[in-house]
């Protein structure tokens, strides 16, 4: 055995080992893990958050605020002087603009008026034709055809029939008097009455049009510094020139501005005029509304929404489609709230109302419209439903807020809308004015010739729904009626006609929803704007998407959900232990059923469902709300999981096996097993929402209550209706009646009502986002420093649901 070799020995041999402290590579050495026990606090503190970090730098400044003037108030009043009150942080409530836009009406106001400002949300600008010359009348139908049947559809007229009919045997059943004979009186005395013309000097009520060839003066506001700094600055008027010259394409042309809140320095308004007016290019509001439609020259009228989202069909590119929008609103913020100048909004904070199913593109978009083009001083977002229960008082609730062209259900839980439980149905009021009017025309409206495309039989059309349509029985009779028919640059018409249960069938279609015309609700959806993808994978929609809404529409098409996998699939997952599968408590649909129209299936139970029969099944999930289709074939919703897809569940499978007569089973179409989230978002944009109002009120609360029987009862027991739409009479009796009707077992607990408060429903939504502005302890404000370096991710931390 060969001992240790002396250092000696080495040096003599020239194998001495020296060692210089070199690194033999450059590349850092990375220690193992300790896969037993190690911690990383990457994104574990709010300091590491800039949106969190910049919230606690400002609590603890404010707090060092207060103290401080606590401090001087103490001194002063130890000298006998008079304390002050000074505010906590500075807020001024007073300098907050609530905007409410919807597909009708703009309601916008400061967070301290009683009531907001209501505009139509409309504009007319110069164009070759109008809008009743581009599209076919309004309500559709065939001038050519002989018979009434023909000239509606026999479809319709069928679905009219019968639910005239209903009505009958329902009024005989609640012992009201029916007479046998009231159609034909109407008909009759409708057929030949004739119009009487009335002088224009006899006329006291004339509508006042819009003269598009009148000059109009409108005042220049000019900014000057105080005179005791006028000699610092003299040069500003080309800039504010320029800057009323881009006014109309500040979010068409992606202006930028600094990020950074400086307060503007203290300016003087001086009003100018210009001095040559020429007239209008641009009309908006109610002004656009009585533009005639044979000006000269011609102009069209264009609604940036309609049904709840952004209006892709009127426009050819999405530049003018913002700057419209853009336009609009800047309009009333200048004409309704008296801010002659956008750079006067850099003084103001902004609370902006959204749909509580939105789109994140449209989002994004006001939210850099607030920051880039007017620079509010601080921006928040508040979903419809939340501010809904602000304004009412309500702590817990389902809110149905019926508006001009869609109607959304939520329920609002602690505060926070309940994810699964968000519903957006595409019909409203102006559905039941259209629908009103069709029955008007079918039982020979002596007005034949009315077209709501025009602008002055849309306001007549509108006039007549708010008059005369009503909910409760009591009133159908046949009844004498008087309207004036008011036309520019012609004498007034007065006409007479009679109506019997037009007036309750027409609303009566939110409970039979394929009586209103849906042919063109969906016509140029994402022709402009595509839906967003998520940020790691480009495949996945990110768009927020509710249990709920996809039960809706699984009633239409059923492929909207994942298909359960074909039988015979193997999977390599473990497969866990499945439970006992526990009664279902709330299957309102097999104790009331549908009417005909739905079959009634088995619904949700408290316990997780078992396992499918096929071999090697995945973990079982929760069983979803389950409708029945036509001819007993049932349609599953999808479980209430956040912000995942929907999981198959047992009734999927058995609709999908082959010979069940309601389409190609799994086994022919393998390929649906593997549709990708991206061809599942497609078709889900191909299908409408619409389902009887009572079937989608008790899905929201499905989904919302989860199992959970206390819940369902709470939430049952405070319905709340909102909205233009629900103003028409005895409109939450019925639908109280409805629900009732659709849980006899829960009758004493349900309970539809209207504000609390007995506020217009119209403006509950409005008022509830005025009072969460005024809160103290509000985080959700978006600075210009925080979007300046985050953009729009900086919803992820300020929004109070999850983005």
């Amino acid at each position: 055995m060969v001992g240790k070799v002396s250092e000696r020995v080495l040096l003599r041999e020239g194998l001495e080992r020296t060692d210089n402290g070199m690194k033999q590579t450059s590349w850092p050495e990375a220690t193992p893990i300790n896969q037993k026990n190690y911690y990383t606090e990457y994104m574990k503190r709010d300091d590491q958050v800039l949106a969190l970090r910049v919230q606690n730098e400002f609590n603890r400044d404010r707090l060092a605020q207060s103290a401080k003037g606590r401090g001087e108030v103490d001194a002063d009043q130890t000298q006998g002087d008079i304390p002050l009150n000074l505010p906590s942080d500075g807020f001024d409530i007073s300098k907050v603009v609530v905007v409410h836009p919807g597909s009708q009406f703009l309601r916008i106001g400061f967070s301290t008026d009683v009531l907001p400002k209501t505009v139509p949300m409309c504009l007319a600008s110069k164009y070759h034709r109008t809008e009743s010359d581009e599209y076919e009348a309004l309500p559709r139908r065939e001038f050519e055809a002989q018979k009434i049947d023909q000239q509606y559809g026999e479809e319709w007229s069928k679905k009219y029939k019968k639910m005239s009919e209903d009505l009958k045997q329902d009024m005989r059943v609640n012992k009201r008097k029916v007479l046998p004979n009231s159609k034909e009186l109407v008909v009759n005395y409708n057929r030949r009455t004739d119009p009487e013309v009335i002088p224009t000097h006899n006329d006291p009520l004339q509508v006042e049009w819009t003269d598009v060839n009148t000059p109009v003066e409108e005042p220049v506001f000019k900014e000057t510094v105080p005179p005791k700094e006028k000699g610092k600055s003299d040069d500003g008027d080309d800039e504010d020139d320029d800057e009323d010259d881009d006014a109309e394409n500040g979010l068409a042309n992606g202006t930028t501005a600094n990020g950074a809140s400086a307060q503007p320095e203290k300016l003087n308004i001086v009003p100018q005029t210009k001095a040559k007016p020429a007239p209008p290019t641009v009309v908006y509001g109610s002004a656009a509304q009585r533009v005639p439609d044979d000006s000269n020259p011609k102009f069209r009228l264009r609604w940036p929404m309609q049904h709840g989202w952004l209006n892709e069909d009127d426009y050819s590119s999405v530049s003018s489609l913002y700057s419209d929008f853009e336009a609009t609103l800047t309009h009333a913020i200048k004409h309704e709230l008296g801010l002659k100048r956008v750079s006067m909004c850099r003084q103001y904070s902004c609370v902006f109302v959204i749909p509580d199913l939105y789109d994140k593109a449209y989002v994004e978009t006001i939210l850099r419209l607030c920051m880039n083009w007017y620079e509010f001083n601080q921006v928040c977002f508040i979903q419809e439903s939340y501010a809904a229960t602000c304004g009412a008082g309500y702590s817990q609730g389902c809110v149905v807020d019926v508006g001009a062209q869609k109607t959304s259900i939520a329920c609002v839980e602690d505060g926070l809308v309940v994810e699964d439980s968000r519903i957006n149905l595409k019909y409203g009021g102006f559905d039941v004015t259209e629908t009103f009017v069709k029955m008007l025309l079918y039982d020979h409206f002596p007005y034949q010739e009315i077209n709501l495309q025009r602008r002055y039989d849309f306001l007549l059309a509108e006039e007549l729904k708010q008059k005369h349509c009503t909910m409760n029985q009591a009133d159908i009779s046949v009844q004498l009626y008087q309207f004036h028919l008011r036309v520019p640059n012609q004498p007034t018409h007065k006409y007479q006609f009679k109506t019997y249960d037009e007036v309750l069938l027409a609303p009566m279609g939110f409970y039979e929803p394929t009586i209103f015309d849906n042919s063109t609700k969906l016509r140029g959806r994402r022709k402009l704007i595509e839906r967003t993808y998520n940020a790691y994978d480009v495949d996945i929609p990110d768009d927020p998407v509710s249990a709920a809404q996809v039960a809706i529409l699984a009633l239409d098409r059923p492929s909207v959900l994942p298909s359960a996998p074909p039988a015979g699939f193997v999977s390599n997952e473990a497969v866990s232990t499945p439970s006992k599968e526990k009664a279902q408590p709330f299957n309102f649909l097999a104790r009331g059923g549908l009417g005909g129209d739905l079959a009634a299936t088995p619904s949700t139970s408290k316990a997780p469902s078992p396992a499918p029969d096929a071999a090697g099944a995945s973990t079982p999930v929760p069983p979803p709300f389950v409708f029945g289709a036509g001819g007993g074939a049932a349609s599953p919703a999808p479980s209430g999981r956040n912000g995942g897809t929907p999981a198959p569940t047992g009734p999927s499978s058995q609709q999908a096996q082959p010979g069940n007569g309601s389409g190609p089973g799994l086994l022919q179409l393998d390929p649906l097993f593997h549709r990708s989230a991206k061809d599942i978002a497609i078709e889900r944009d191909s299908v409408l929402p619409l389902a009887p109002l009572d079937i989608a009120i008790m899905t929201s609360i499905q989904n919302a209550a989860k199992g959970d029987e206390r819940k369902l009862k709470d939430f049952l027991g405070s319905v709340m209706a909102v909205g233009g739409g629900a103003k028409t009479p005895h409109f939450t009796t019925y639908l109280e009646e409805r629900l009732k009707a659709r849980r006899p077992d829960l009758v004493d607990r349900i309970l539809v009502s209207r504000s609390a408060r007995d506020m217009d429903e119209q403006v509950v939504v409005w008022k509830g986002a005025s009072v969460f502005a005024k809160l103290a302890a509000n985080d959700s404000w978006i600075t210009p420093y925080e979007y300046a370096y985050l953009g729009p991710r900086i919803l992820h931390h300020k929004v109070l649901w999850q983005w």
